[in-house]
C-alpha cells in the first residue's frame, strides 16, 4: 500500500485505521494528557510576579519560568511526533510524562531560579503530548468515534488553561507558597503516567528512520525565532541580539528545508507542509494561538487594573480574576467538547472552524469596545474560551482529513508548533503594547507606571484581527481540496 495527497477523492482514511474493538479508557487518558499539558503551559503565568518576589529575581529573570518550557516545546514537539509514528505511540508518551514528571519534581522541591528552569525546561517535554494524543486516537478509535473524541481530547487545551487559572489563584491567594502550583503538576503528571501505561495497547510503530539531524536543525531554528519573540520586549526590538537571532531563524529554517528536500526519509515532507489545506490549518492555528493569548493575558490584566486610579479595569485579586472573570469560559469547556465532536461530525471541520473563528471576531471586538461592567466582560470572556476550544477542537479533524494514518502524528505536531508561535507572538505584542502605552498615577505609596485603556483596546483589536485571518483561512484555504485517499498497488 502506497499514501498520496493526490485530491481526487472523496474518501475519507480514518474509517480504515481504528479497530473494531478498544479500551474504554483511551479517550479519557488521551484528554487527561492534553490537560496537563495545557496546565503546565499556563499555571505559572499569573504566579510570574510571586515567584520572582519568593526568589528574589527581577521581572526579567523569572519571565524564563515561562520561556525555557516554550524553547523546549518548539525543540521536540516535532522530534516526539515522529518517534511516536516510527516506535509506538505509547512509548514515547510514557517517556514524555516520565520526563515531565521528573521535571514537575524538581520545580516543586527546589528553591533556586537555577532549580526552577531545570523543572521547566523538562515540562516543555509535555507539549508533545498533543500530537502524540491525537495519533493514538486515530489509530485506536473505531471511525464513527473519531471526530467525538479528537474534538474531546483538543477542548481540553482550552480547559486545562482556564483550570490553571483558576488553581493559580486558589493556591497563591494572599501570596501562599508558589511551589503548591509545581505540587499540583507533579500529581498530575504522576496521575497521567499511571492510567496511561493501563490504558494504552502495546502498538509497534510502522518502523523506518528518524531524521535526528532534521530534528536538531529545526529545532535549533524555531528556539532561535521563539527567544527574540519571547524576549524582544526586553531587549529591544531592534538590539542587536534580537535582530541577530531573527536573521539566524531564518537562515537555520530555510537550511532546514534544503535539508528536507535531499532526506531520504525527512522528519517532515515538504509537501506535507506545502499541501494546501494543511498549510491553512496551520497557519489557523497560529492566528487562533495569537487570539488565545489576547483573550488570556490581556483580559488578565484587564480586570485586575485598579480603576480607581485608570478609570478602567475591575481591580480584581488573583483569586477574583481566576473565579469570577476566568471560570465559568472553563467550566464552558466541559460540554463543548462533545458537541464540537457532534457538530464536526454532522457539518464538517471547516464549517466549525470557521463558525468559531467568526465568535472569536465577536468576542475580541467586544472587549475592545465593551468593558465598562463586569457582566459584558465576562459574557465577552465566555465566548472568547468557547471560540478557541471549538476552533482547537476543528483542526485536528482537518488535518486526520487530509494526511496519511501514519503522518498524523508529525502533522500534529507542526500544528501545534505554530499555536505555540502564534502564543509567543500574541504574548510578546500585547506586553509590548502595554509597556510602550502607559502613564504615571500618583498612589499613596509613590508614582507607578499602568497601562492607558486604548492599550488595552488596541491589543484586544489585534486579536480580532487575527481572528479575521483565521476566518479567511477557513473560509478559502480548502476550496477545490479533496481528503486523502490510500492507493492500494
Amino acid at each position: 500500500m502506497t499514501s498520496t495527497l493526490d485530491p481526487a477523492t472523496s474518501v475519507e482514511a480514518p474509517s480504515a485505521t481504528g479497530p473494531a474493538t478498544y479500551s474504554r479508557l483511551v479517550l479519557p487518558a488521551m484528554a487527561a494528557n492534553v490537560f496537563l499539558l495545557s496546565l503546565i503551559q499556563t499555571v505559572v503565568v499569573p504566579a510570574l510576579p510571586l515567584i520572582g518576589q519568593q526568589l528574589s529575581v527581577s521581572a526579567t529573570t523569572v519571565g524564563w519560568v515561562a520561556t525555557a518550557t516554550m524553547l523546549t516545546a518548539s525543540a521536540v514537539t516535532p522530534l516526539f511526533g515522529r518517534l511516536g509514528d516510527v516506535f509506538g505511540n505509547r512509548l514515547v508518551i510514557l517517556v514524555v510524562l516520565a520526563l515531565t514528571l521528573v521535571g514537575s519534581v524538581l520545580a516543586a522541591v527546589g528553591d533556586s531560579i537555577g532549580v526552577l528552569l531545570a523543572g521547566r525546561v523538562l515540562q516543555g517535554a509535555s507539549f508533545g503530548l498533543f500530537p502524540l494524543a491525537i495519533s493514538v486516537l486515530r489509530q485506536e478509535l473505531p471511525h464513527e468515534r473519531l471526530h467525538h473524541g479528537m474534538s474531546i481530547a483538543a477542548t481540553a487545551l482550552g480547559f486545562g488553561s482556564g483550570f490553571a487559572l483558576v488553581a493559580t489563584g486558589v493556591l497563591t491567594n494572599n501570596g501562599g507558597d508558589y511551589h503548591r502550583i509545581f505540587w499540583l503538576t507533579v500529581a498530575a503528571s504522576a496521575l497521567m503516567l499511571v492510567l496511561s501505561a493501563v490504558a494504552l495497547p502495546r502498538r509497534a510503530g510502522r518502523g523506518g528512520r528518524v531524521d535526528y539531524t532534521g530534528a536538531v536543525v529545526l529545532g535549533t531554528g524555531l528556539v532561535a525565532l521563539l527567544l527574540p519573540v519571547s524576549q524582544g520586549h526586553e531587549w529591544g526590538w531592534t538590539a542587536p541580539l534580537t535582530l541577530g537571532l531573527f536573521g539566524a531563524a531564518v537562515v537555520v529554517l530555510l537550511a532546514f528545508g534544503v535539508l528536507q528536500s535531499r532526506t531520504e526519509q525527512p522528519l517532515i515532507a515538504l509537501s506535507l507542509l506545502s499541501h494546501r489545506p494543511v498549510l491553512a490549518t496551520n497557519l489557523a492555528s497560529l492566528f487562533v494561538g495569537y487570539g488565545m493569548f489576547s483573550v488570556f493575558l490581556g483580559a488578565t490584566y484587564f480586570v485586575q487594573a485598579p480603576d480607581a486610579l485608570t478609570g478602567y479595569g475591575f481591580d480584581a485579586s488573583i483569586l477574583r480574576t481566576s473565579l469570577v472573570y476566568m471560570l465559568p469560559g472553563t467550566l464552558l469547556a466541559i460540554p463543548l467538547g462533545p458537541i464540537s465532536g457532534h457538530l464536526v461530525g454532522r457539518y464538517g471541520a471547516r464549517p466549525v472552524l470557521l463558525s468559531a473563528t467568526l465568535l472569536g471576531i465577536a468576542s475580541m471586538s467586544s472587549l475592545a469596545l465593551f468593558h465598562d461592567h463586569s457582566a459584558e466582560f465576562i459574557v465577552a470572556l465566555v465566548a472568547g474560551n468557547a471560540a478557541i476550544a471549538v476552533a482547537y477542537a476543528a483542526m485536528p479533524a482537518l488535518l486526520v482529513r487530509y494526511v496519511a494514518p501514519h503522518d498524523t502524528g508529525i502533522a500534529n505536531s507542526v500544528n501545534s508548533i505554530m499555536r505555540t508561535v502564534g502564543g509567543a507572538i500574541g504574548s510578546a505584542i500585547v506586553i509590548t503594547i502595554l509597556a510602550a502605552s502607559s502613564e504615571t498615577v500618583a498612589t499613596p505609596v509613590g508614582p507607578v507606571s499602568l497601562p492607558t485603556e486604548g492599550a488595552y483596546q488596541l491589543s484586544f483589536a489585534l486579536g480580532a484581527g487575527a481572528f479575521v485571518l483565521a476566518a479567511l483561512l477557513a473560509a478559502l484555504g480548502f476550496r477545490g481540496t479533496s481528503p486523502y485517499r490510500a492507493e492500494v498497488g
